[in-house]
This record gives structure tokens, sequence and C-alpha cells, in this order.
């Protein structure tokens, strides 16, 4: 059997596999073609090896090693966005063995031994609602700066992943006269969002003053193309820039728009919504996932642990002079 190229396999994969057979949501193709540009683009420079020609048994796991350490060395992606480039190529590789069967090169089926990382999942920040007005108070009153004050309301509003903010078209608000949001989520999900009057009003208001079509998107850039992911992150960090001069604790924090996500789960939790109503809020299938943003800050930690009562202390037992105790005891 003829082994075919990667080139032929990529796009059958894609084309065919993913579209066709699977249907999976624009969202993962789009994931998973992110990684295949990446990846092609690194061998390129560092094998010099120009993507149309490269032979299937040339993706090999030492290759791939070397993209997932350059990924975190080089580009300095964080070990979760490592391993979700590899799940991508593990995903393709489990294709290609399906289609293939024993004539896998067995250098491309040692791939699937590579490993995901184990990583400490790090406390999610979020904002104070004081930081929240004065984010959206640094924006400026020229185009730009409304659009963007448009956007971040809307994620705090909703509390609406970024690529599904940047997706909707004017079509979407104007089917419900700006009264809430119809979100498309992942999975193919769908949710509704209640609308505060006041971003009610700021969006009919950018839609009349830009003469917004229906199947314009309702927040692009200067083109008239959507606002990227990376476009929106960067004029965050402007944002936070200018925002930092008057609120300090703004200053040398890691944020991004998902900040907003975050920051909208954990004021309803500071309001008192149970955990289940902002998984629905947040579009998640299991309130397990909520939890990991909800994060009691420092106050309501105190208050909980006002509840309970300190154990009576009792002694610990001691390893006596035992070797082996003691060095369990001091591990």
């Amino acid at each position: 059997m003829k082994i075919p190229r990667l080139a032929d396999l990529l796009t059958r994969y894609f084309s065919e596999h993913l579209r066709q057979q699977r249907n999976v949501s624009q969202h993962t193709i789009a994931a998973y073609r992110d990684t295949f540009r990446l990846l092609l683009r690194f061998f390129k420079q560092t094998y010099r090896i120009p993507p149309a020609i490269l032979e299937l048994r040339e993706l090999n796991a030492p290759r791939v090693l070397n993209f997932l350490t350059h990924l975190e060395e080089a580009r300095h992606n964080s070990v979760r966005s490592r391993n979700a480039r590899l799940a991508a190529i593990h995903a393709f590789v489990h294709y290609a063995e399906d289609g293939l069967g024993p004539d896998l090169p067995e250098a491309t089926r040692r791939i699937l031994a590579i490993p995901l990382k184990h990583h400490t999942k790090p406390i999610l920040g979020f904002f104070t609602r004081p930081e929240v007005e004065a984010l959206l108070a640094a924006t400026g009153q020229d185009w730009t700066g409304k659009r963007d004050h448009l956007l971040f309301l809307l994620l705090y509003n909703t509390g609406a992943r970024i690529s599904e903010v940047l997706d909707l078209r004017v079509r979407d608000i104007l089917v419900t006269d700006c009264r809430h949001l119809a979100l498309h989520g992942k999975g193919r999900k769908e949710r509704t969002v209640p609308l505060w009057r006041s971003t009610q009003t700021r969006l009919r208001q950018w839609i009349k003053e830009n003469h917004l079509a229906p199947d314009a998107p309702l927040l692009p850039n200067r083109f008239g193309q959507p606002l990227t992911r990376s476009g929106a992150a960067w004029q965050l960090r402007q944002l936070v820039q200018r925002a930092a001069q008057r609120m300090p604790s703004l200053q040398k924090r890691r944020l991004s728009p998902h900040t907003f996500r975050h920051t909208t789960a954990m004021h309803l939790l500071q309001g008192g919504v149970s955990a289940e109503v902002i998984a629905l809020w947040l579009g998640h299938e299991s309130p397990n996932t909520t939890h990991l943003y909800v994060e009691a800050d420092l106050t309501m930690k105190r208050q909980a642990l006002e509840v309970l009562a300190p154990p009576k202390h009792k002694g610990a037992s001691h390893p006596g002079n035992d070797p082996l105790l003691r060095f369990l005891e001091n591990l």
C-alpha cells in the first residue's frame, strides 16, 4: 500500500473526516487548523522541509516533542496550550492509524505515546466592580473607544466567551430587539442571556450610528471584518494601561478578555446566585466546570471560616526514633 503524503492525508482529514463525517464545530476545526499551521511552519523553519512535500514518516515523535518544546520556550505557551496542541496532533494520528492500519509508519505511531504534561491549575483571576468601572471609563469617545466599551460591557453583562461575542452579527441582535443575546457556544450549544437596559441602549446606538447591515459583524475592525481574539486582547492591554493610572490594582496582572467571564461568574456568586444557575448562565454542561470560575475571595472565605468552630487540639503523634517514619514525616 502506498503511504499518502501528509498534505493529502491532512486535506482529507479536515475536509472529509472533521466536516462531513464527524460534523464537528467550526471552533474545533479552527483550533486543529491553528495547531497544524504552527506545526508545519516549525517543520519548514527547523528542518527545511516544505509542507507540501512532507512525507508522513517525517512526522515523528522526536520532531513533535521538539515542536512542543518550541511552543513552551519560544512562544511562551502555557502547559495547558501545549497539551491542547498535542491533543490535536493525537487526534490526527488516530485518524491516520484507522485509515492505514499496520501501514502507518511506526515513527508516526509513536507520537501517540507522547503524554500530556501535568500542570498546576492556576487560580483564575477576576476584576472587582471598581476595576470593571475603571476599564469602561477608560475607553475613548472615538469609534474605537465606543466599540471597545460595547465589547467589554457585553462580556461583563453576559459572561460570554470572547469567541461567542466576536462571532455575533447584527441580525443576531435585531431579532431580539437588543433585549438579550442568543449565544452559540462550544459543542453547538445555544443559550440566551438577558441584557441590562444600559447595554440595550448602547447596542441600538452603535448599530444606528454606524448604519450596520444585518449581515455585518457587530464588532468589526477598521476594515469592516470581525474583530479577532488577538485584536481584542491587544485593545484590552491598552485599556488596562490607561485605567491603571487611576486603578493601581490593575498593574502587573495577567489579564485577558476571558477574565471578564471569570468576573461575571464571581460577581454572580457574591450576589448569592447558586452555582447551578451560574452554570446555565455560562453555558457549562456541569456545575463542576463552574467551580473553577467561582473561587471565593478572601472576604467570603473569612465569612465561611466564622461558621466553623476550631477543633480541640490534640498533640500529633511523634515518629520517635524510627528512621523510616521520620523520613515519611519530613516529606
